[in-house]
């Protein structure tokens, strides 16, 4: 299959300049059959106040941004892992979303929030789900989620083949050197979408990237321009977890020493 990603810059609070943009660019990437899109990027990123992140952001269902997504997944036959502001009642939550010829299939709530995002989302709570999509299984995780290794290693273990990414990086080169590290200990393929540009007194990173279970880059972006790319990959590579003939990724785990990672 051939899975992507599209680097760019999102309008902040602009939700229709975006899908305009997101729009323009997917059309640009040709044949792929998974795509991903930086995080928050229906609505940008560097809110001031509550109110103005909840005035951007859409509840899943009846969501203009979201029923874009499922046309162009439809129009194109692929699928779509996308960031999402996403309201649910009087709480706000950063979220990504999957999305299929067929529609809407789920979602993914971050889990580790990102200095001045406590002040306005909640923090995820529907766990580490992986989607199977019939050619492969889907996990996702969000920006600053890189940096946990816990996350990556459960949705590993959930079956996960591919892992998506979402960003808005702002630290400049530690997830893109994180990326390949994660994809080859636990034996994925990852895609990091990130962002470009300002807002305010941020500076996003760009460098998005493409790595697969050996750890090597298959693509990566510039840093300041909005782009796409794709590339073919073997699936079956992530379902081979040995990593010599008498060493096997998760068989040769040994869980009953790792109870501290359980303990704040």
């Amino acid at each position: 299959m051939k899975i992507g990603f599209v680097q760019m810059r999102p309008v902040l609070g602009d939700t229709a300049a975006n899908i305009k943009k997101i729009t323009s660019l997917i059309e640009d990437i040709g044949d792929a059959d998974l795509v991903v899109l930086p995080e928050l990027c229906n609505s940008g990123y560097n809110f001031k106040t509550g109110e103005s992140a909840f005035k951007a952001a859409e509840e899943v269902n009846g969501s203009q941004f979201i029923r874009r997504l499922e046309e162009l997944c439809k129009q194109f036959n692929f699928h779509i892992v996308s960031g999402f502001n996403e309201r649910d009642n009087d709480r706000l939550y950063n979220t990504a979303v999957l999305v299929g010829p067929g529609g809407y299939i789920g979602k993914y709530r971050k889990l580790h929030l990102f200095l001045n995002e406590k002040d306005l989302f909640a923090p995820g709570d529907v766990g580490l789900p992986v989607f199977d999509i019939g050619t492969c299984k889907i996990g996702m995780l969000i920006c600053f989620d890189w940096i946990f290794p816990e996350v990556w290693r459960v949705l590993a273990l959930k079956g996960a083949d591919i892992i998506c990414h979402p960003s808005n990086l702002v630290i400049p080169g530690l997830c893109q050197r994180a990326v390949p590290i994660h994809a080859v200990t636990n034996r994925v393929f990852v895609v990091t979408a990130n962002r470009i540009g300002d807002e305010d007194d941020l500076t996003f990173t760009g460098l998005s990237i493409i790595a697969d279970p050996r750890g090597e880059v298959l693509s990566q972006a510039s840093s300041d321009r909005e782009e796409t790319a794709a590339v073919e990959v073997d699936i079956s590579k992530a379902r081979d977890k040995n990593a010599t003939a008498r060493n096997h990724l998760f068989d040769d785990r040994r869980p009953e020493e790792y109870n501290r990672i359980n303990k704040k």
